[in-house]
């Protein structure tokens, strides 16, 4: 783990309940769509390790789908929430994802899937590292993130609406903006290949997030 990861201090989000945010109604079909394509649903079920569960109500969605699922997350209401509502069948750990995933939950991921986390990180190749390694060879990862591009940046500058995106004011709020070529040197730097993009909410090129897909080399 890098220093700068080691010294952040990363706050509780107080989750009350594992009720599904306002972002999952756009987020989740584009993420599930996206798992479907990459690896259906086979005889023996796919595992997919969700990496910053929060609530756990993709893990739940997931888990009823018919995935094995396991997740982590580093509030501890959030894990509350996810153990309470996926049960005792479904692995969720106090863990942020800096630390090192694969000592607890294995290398024999076939998916992982992270939901507008990376734009919270210091260290976002750190977490990358750790995504890589739990993923088994040919293994696929899925990223979510707000969107940015330029006709959505000229028209967040053009309505006064920057203050209000940058969440300069929120603790723990975004602190890094991906774009589809960041994010994919990014993930290319550590290998992975295959990469494929699917936007989400709003219209298109104004699209609130985006969804990347990569591939683990075999």
């Amino acid at each position: 783990m890098s220093e700068v990861a080691s010294n952040t201090s990363i706050p509780d989000y107080g989750w009350s309940s594992g009720t599904a945010e306002a972002s999952h109604d756009y987020l989740q079909p584009v993420v599930l769509s996206a798992l479907r394509t990459c690896v259906p649903i086979r005889a023996t079920s796919a595992r997919v390790f969700d990496a910053g569960c929060g609530n756990g109500a993709l893990l739940k969605k997931l888990q009823l789908s018919g995935y094995e699922v396991s997740g982590c997350d580093a509030s501890e209401s959030g894990v509350v929430q996810a153990r309470r509502l996926c049960g005792d069948s479904v692995r969720v750990e106090r863990l942020s994802v800096y630390e090192n995933l694969s000592e607890t939950f294995g290398t024999h991921w076939d998916v992982v899937i992270s939901t507008e986390v990376i734009e919270h990180l210091y260290a976002p190749r750190d977490f990358v590292r750790q995504a890589q390694r739990l993923l088994t060879p040919g293994g696929t990862l899925i990223l979510s993130t707000p969107y940015h591009g330029y006709l959505k940046n000229l028209a967040l500058a053009a309505t006064g609406a920057l203050d209000h995106h940058f969440t300069a004011l929120w603790d723990g709020g975004h602190i890094k903006f991906w774009s589809y070529r960041t994010l994919k040197q990014l993930l290319s730097e550590f290998g992975f290949v295959d990469f494929g993009f699917f936007g989400a909410g709003r219209l298109p090129w104004l699209w609130k997030s985006m969804v990347v897909v990569a591939r683990k080399p075999e």
